[in-house]
């Protein structure tokens, strides 16, 4: 359904991660609406790809990922 995102209830509490870490994505959305860079993010999560950053931010322009008081609503692709 969505290729860089995942849950998994053994993972994080079954939080929504970047596929294949356990970087949730509320933490990535939450600091690029807080100002922080791509590069910044990078470089705090050297697990995170700059695709999965780009990949987020498409999702969320498109609304299809949104964030409401630190939890992650996806609606189907």
């Amino acid at each position: 359904m969505y290729e860089r995102i995942s849950i998994n209830p053994k993972i994080c509490h079954g939080q929504v991660c970047i596929k294949g870490t356990r970087i949730p994505v509320h933490q990535v959305i939450g600091m690029l609406a807080n100002g922080d860079t791509t590069e910044k993010l990078l470089k705090e999560y050297p697990s995170l790809k700059r695709k999965d950053i780009l990949y987020l931010e498409r999702l969320k322009k498109v609304n299809q990922i949104k964030l409401s008081g630190g939890k992650i609503t996806c609606q189907p692709q």
